[in-house]
């Protein structure tokens, strides 16, 4: 089996154990958009989520890629290394547990839900829970154990559906409202301590003077990008409704319009779904055939089969966005236009992730601290510029120019000091001829859905066969 076959298919066992569950977690959108929360309610649940992202970074400090890099050292020892990365995240994430916590009622108070300071102590467990079992995933990850990591996260998401679903629908507290979210959250998210307790039993608090201090230089650059990262997508939620004129869309208020911008989102978390996938495949692959002598050619060849998959993906979606709008509530569906705009970038943010191993690589982590930093900027300004003219669209379209810096900026540098022979000019037609297919085809909608429906089958069916023709002659060159 070549390199490339093999990491395609741990992406799909990866994939299985991400999307699958994410697929089935997708079918809280309707249970939580559809006759239960209202867009406003829901958009102070879409601020409350993209609050715990940012903060759920720092927690693992970066430790994940961390581990990965010192374990992959010739000389490394996988249980010292083990031990060491996962004393370092405890040691962050426990005291920062213990400052939410006790000042949980101040930052209920700052997050607009100032008579559930209960909520930032579920969410603060729910993110230290996430800490303590993060290297053990990665260690699954390292070790091939693509079929029980997929196991562990389909588990906590079938119990995850079905408190939600219990909750909501037979021991519902208006009272507690967006809450119940959480306590399920936390509830599915224990059970991954008892999934790792023999990992974490066996687990020793450890430091070494040569090794930690090096760890933690190599993570809080990773750490740092981390932060931006979830600046770069989850800013817009957390300031569109102050940077959002009042009355921008008539009767909807700036909350309701969150509520509407983070449900529409969900459906471009599809494609970041299948990158995170990807990614939990290709980091240990990236690093395991670094010192071969061939890797440049490698991954070029991986990267513009990763750009065609995705590519398939965002027309896919793109193009029955008619249909599948009928997941959400009625009340949430006037932002569907935004979410070929997203989709594409995620896929740029997903090329970013490739181009990116040249940092790691080359242990230059601050490198990928500074580009996204100056993504960070770029999504402020996009923001702060375009929300007063266009709204959410104006937010969708921040995250593509920002995604597509960073892959650009990092493209640029990594040709510099790791050279890859991508395919640039077969990746940008890709690209841009998807984008503007998406685009077009949603800008004239049919409103036969039969008609619809055939039409968009055959632009769908068209485009693969073009794909296939294009591909086919070079699958048999694939190492």
């Amino acid at each position: 089996m070549s390199k490339l076959k093999k990491l395609a298919g741990e992406t799909v066992l990866y994939g299985f154990g991400s999307i699958f569950p994410r697929m089935l977690n997708f079918l809280l959108v309707p249970l939580h958009t559809i006759n239960t929360f209202s867009t406003a309610e829901y958009g102070i649940f879409t601020k409350l989520m993209a609050f715990v992202a940012f903060i759920n970074v720092v927690f693992t400090f970066g430790m994940e890629t961390a581990f990965f890099r010192f374990s992959s050292k010739p000389d490394a020892n996988p249980k010292q290394v083990f031990n060491l990365t996962q004393t370092c995240v405890l040691l962050v994430s426990i005291p920062l547990s213990v400052i939410f916590i006790v000042f949980s009622l101040p930052i209920s108070e700052s997050l607009g839900v100032v008579h559930h300071p209960e909520f930032i102590v579920w969410l603060t467990l729910i993110m230290l829970t996430d800490a303590v079992v993060a290297i053990p995933f990665a260690q699954l990850r390292l070790q091939k154990k693509a079929l029980q990591f997929a196991l562990f996260k389909i588990v906590n998401v079938l119990v995850l559906l079905g408190l939600n679903y219990y909750f909501l629908k037979f021991d519902y507290d208006p009272s507690i409202n967006i809450g119940y979210v959480f306590l399920a959250n936390l509830i599915a998210n224990s059970l991954f301590i008892l999934f790792f307790l023999r990992t974490l039993l066996q687990w020793r608090p450890a430091y070494d003077k040569t090794i930690s201090p090096a760890m933690l230089q190599y993570a809080y650059p990773v750490m740092l990008t981390g932060v931006a990262g979830m600046t770069n997508e989850m800013f817009s939620r957390t300031m569109l409704d102050q940077w959002l004129p009042k009355n921008f869309y008539g009767g909807i208020t700036n909350q309701q319009a969150g509520g509407i911008f983070g449900a529409c989102y969900k459906f471009a978390v599809l494609m970041n779904l299948g990158i995170q996938a990807f990614r939990y495949a290709a980091e240990p692959f990236f690093f395991s055939n670094a010192a071969d002598k061939n890797s440049p050619d490698l991954f070029a060849k991986v990267n513009h089969y990763f750009v065609v998959t995705g590519c398939v993906v965002l027309l896919g979606i793109s193009l029955n966005l008619d249909i599948l709008q009928n997941f959400i509530g009625t009340d949430f569906r006037s932002g569907m236009h935004i979410v070929p705009i997203l989709l594409m970038a995620y896929l740029l943010l997903g090329i970013y992730y490739n181009f990116s191993v040249w940092f790691k690589l080359t242990d230059k982590t601050y490198f990928g601290t500074l580009i996204t930093l100056g993504g960070a900027l770029v999504t402020i300004a996009g923001n702060y510029w375009l929300i007063p003219i266009l709204g959410f669209t104006g937010s969708s379209w921040a995250a593509l120019f920002c995604y597509a810096f960073m892959a650009i900026i990092c493209y640029y540098f990594g040709q510099k000091f790791f050279p890859i022979p991508y395919q640039v000019i077969k990746m940008m037609s890709y690209l841009v001829i998807t984008f503007l297919i998406a685009m077009l085809v949603n800008a004239f909608p049919i409103s036969n859905v039969w008609t619809s429906t055939g039409f968009h089958g055959l632009v769908f069916g068209a485009y693969l066969l073009a794909v296939y023709l294009i591909e086919r002659p070079n699958w048999n060159k694939a190492d």
